[in-house]
C-alpha cells in the first residue's frame, strides 16, 4: 500500500487538456494494446496524467496506478470492515489520489499523509449511490450522485478533499421521479473553467448547470430518451464553455439509436438531437479528441467504438471490441477500460 500510494505522490498530476492544433487529419481505424488484465474486476474509473500515467479504481476494493516510463503496475485493495466496496469514480489532483464507492454506506477516499488512503466522507442512506467524481482545480471539487431526498444528491469541497459538505437540496433545482444518474463511466461531470454541467437519466434525463463552481445551480431540459431506469444521459464532455455532447440510450437495448446522441452550442441551454436513428446505439461514454476544434468525438461502449468528425452527425464504427470509459492522452492516444482489462487504444 505504502509503495502504491507513494507513486501516487511522486507522479505530478496535470491537466489532460492539449494544446489547439487545427487541421489534423480524420481517425480511419484504432489499434487496441492490452495493458491490464484482471478477470475478476470491472473498470469504469479512469484518471490520466500529462506524463501517461494512469490510475484506475474498480471493484472488489481495487485499484492501481500505471507507470508508462517503466511500464509497470502498483496495484492495492482498499478495505473496510467487512464491505466489497465498489469504486465507479476516481479523480486526482496536483497532491492526491480521489476515489469514490457507490452503495450504501458511500465512501471517499484520498491519499494520507501517513502513505495510505484515508476516508475522508461517509454517508450512510438506503438510497445513497454516487455516480461520478470530478475537480475544478486542487482545491475544489464535486461529486454526484442519485437523490436520497427530493434533488441530485451533490457533494463539494473547497479544502483540497480534506473535507466535503453535502448540498442542501433548498439550493438545488428539485429532482423529478425516477431521475438519478448512472455510475457507467465516471462522465456524469463535465467541467470547464468555473462552469459544470450534471447529467442525470432514467424517467428523466436532463443538465444541471452552475457558471460558479457549485455555488448556485439552474436545470435544462434536453431530448434525450427517457422513461424507463435505464434510459437517459449515461455520459456528458464539452470542449469548451459553448460546445458539448452527450450520448447515452438504454443499455438493456444497446441497438436501439433513437434520441440517444445529442449536442449543444449554447453552453447546454438547449439540446439538439444529431444522428438520430443511426448508429450507434447505446455508448456508455463520450469524449472530445483533442485538438479537434470541438468536432472530433469518440464513444465508447460494451458494443464497440465509435469515431465522428462532424460533431456527431455521423459516425464511423472503428471496433467490436467493448470498453465502459476513455480518457485521452492526446490527439492519437488514448486509455480505455472495461470488463476485466485496461488497454491503449492508438486512433489513426
Amino acid at each position: 500500500m505504502r509503495i502504491l500510494t507513494s507513486l501516487f505522490l511522486f507522479i505530478a498530476i496535470l491537466s489532460c487538456k492539449q494544446k489547439e492544433e487545427p487541421n489534423k487529419p480524420e481517425i480511419s481505424k484504432v489499434e487496441i494494446e492490452e495493458i491490464f488484465n484482471n478477470s475478476a474486476l470491472s473498470i469504469r474509473a479512469i484518471d490520466v496524467a500529462s506524463d501517461k500515467s494512469l490510475a484506475f479504481a474498480a471493484n472488489n476494493g481495487v485499484f492501481g496506478l500505471y507507470n508508462p516510463q517503466t511500464e509497470e503496475w502498483a496495484t492495492a485493495t482498499q478495505n473496510y470492515d467487512t464491505l466489497n466496496l465498489q469504486f465507479r469514480a476516481v479523480a486526482r489532483t496536483a497532491n492526491d489520489f480521489f476515489m469514490l464507492s457507490v452503495e450504501n454506506p458511500a465512501l471517499l477516499f484520498k491519499t494520507g499523509e501517513n502513505g495510505e488512503m484515508e476516508l475522508v466522507y461517509k454517508e450512510v442512506h438506503e438510497k445513497v449511490f454516487y455516480d461520478a467524481l470530478s475537480f475544478w482545480n486542487s482545491r475544489e471539487g464535486i461529486a454526484i450522485g442519485d437523490p436520497t431526498e427530493d434533488c441530485m444528491s451533490i457533494i463539494i469541497t473547497r479544502d483540497g478533499g480534506e473535507t466535503w459538505n453535502k448540498l442542501p437540496c433548498d439550493s438545488l433545482p428539485k429532482s423529478l421521479e425516477g431521475e438519478a444518474a448512472f455510475a457507467a463511466s465516471n462522465t456524469n461531470i463535465a467541467i470547464v473553467g468555473n462552469n459544470t454541467w450534471v447529467a442525470t437519466g432514467g424517467k428523466t434525463s436532463r443538465i444541471l448547470f452552475s457558471g460558479d463552481k457549485g455555488k448556485s445551480w439552474e436545470i435544462f431540459e434536453t431530448p434525450m430518451i427517457n422513461g424507463q431506469s435505464t434510459t437517459g444521459i449515461y455520459s456528458v464532455d464539452f470542449y469548451d464553455e459553448n460546445n458539448g455532447f452527450a450520448i447515452g440510450g438504454d443499455y438493456t437495448k444497446p441497438e436501439e439509436t433513437k434520441a440517444n446522441k445529442m449536442r449543444t452550442s449554447d453552453g447546454g441551454r438547449t439540446w439538439e438531437l444529431v444522428g438520430d436513428k443511426l448508429e450507434p446505439g447505446y455508448r456508455s461514454c463520450v469524449q472530445y479528441v483533442p485538438n479537434g476544434d470541438g468536432k472530433s468525438l469518440v464513444a465508447i461502449g460494451f458494443k464497440g467504438i465509435d469515431y465522428s468528425s462532424d460533431s456527431g452527425s455521423t459516425w464511423k464504427h472503428l471496433s467490436d471490441e467493448g470498453f465502459y470509459t476513455i480518457r485521452f492522452l492526446n490527439d492519437s492516444v488514448a486509455y480505455a477500460a472495461g470488463k476485466g482489462r485496461i488497454a491503449r487504444l492508438k486512433f489513426k
